[in-house]
C-alpha cells in the first residue's frame, strides 16, 4: 500500500486543489517506492492518459518539494531524482567517475550538522542528500595512473 492518500490529504489541507493530473502524479511518485525522475513519473502516467504534460509533472514535483512532502537530489550525471519522505532520510555518496552509489545514514554527518548549527545558526535538512567524490576503486585507479607505470 502506498502513502498516496496521505500526500493528497496533506496537499488538500494546505489549500491545493487536487486535480486528476496532480493525483496521478502523486500516485506515480508514491508507488515508485524510491528514487524516480520526473521523466519516469511522466512515462508512468502516459500509460493511463495523455492529459498530462511534462511541465505539469515538474510543477507538481516542485510544489511537493516546496511543501516538504518530497525531497529532490541529484545523483549520477546530475539528474534530479525525487523521493517521498517515506523513503527515509539517507545520504548518497556518488562517484563522479564511475557513477557508483553508496547509501549512508545521516548520523554519519552529525558532527557537520552540529557545527553548522553552532557556527552559523543553520539547521541542515538531511532528508535526502548526495555528496559527490571518488569511490575507493576509482581513487586506486587514479593513483596508479597518476603515478605512471
Amino acid at each position: 500500500m502506498t502513502h498516496c492518500p496521505t500526500l493528497i490529504h496533506q496537499l488538500r489541507q494546505r489549500g491545493y486543489r487536487i486535480t486528476p493530473q496532480r493525483e496521478m502524479i502523486v500516485q506515480a511518485l508514491a508507488s515508485a517506492g524510491g528514487h524516480v525522475t520526473a521523466e519516469k513519473v511522466f512515462e508512468s502516467i502516459q500509460d493511463r492518459t495523455s492529459a498530462v504534460n511534462i511541465a505539469t509533472v515538474y510543477r507538481t514535483l516542485d510544489t511537493l518539494v516546496t511543501e516538504g512532502l518530497v525531497s529532490r537530489t541529484h545523483l549520477s550525471e546530475g539528474q534530479a531524482v525525487y523521493a517521498t519522505h517515506l523513503h527515509g532520510p539517507h545520504i548518497h555518496l556518488v562517484c563522479r567517475q564511475c557513477g557508483s552509489l553508496v547509501s549512508v545514514m545521516p548520523d554519519q554527518v552529525t558532527p557537520l550538522v552540529e557545527k553548522l548549527r553552532a557556527d552559523h545558526g543553520f539547521s541542515a535538512e538531511l532528508q535526502h542528500l548526495s555528496i559527490s567524490g571518488l569511490c575507493s576503486a576509482c581513487q586506486s585507479g587514479s593513483l596508479k595512473t597518476s603515478q605512471g607505470p
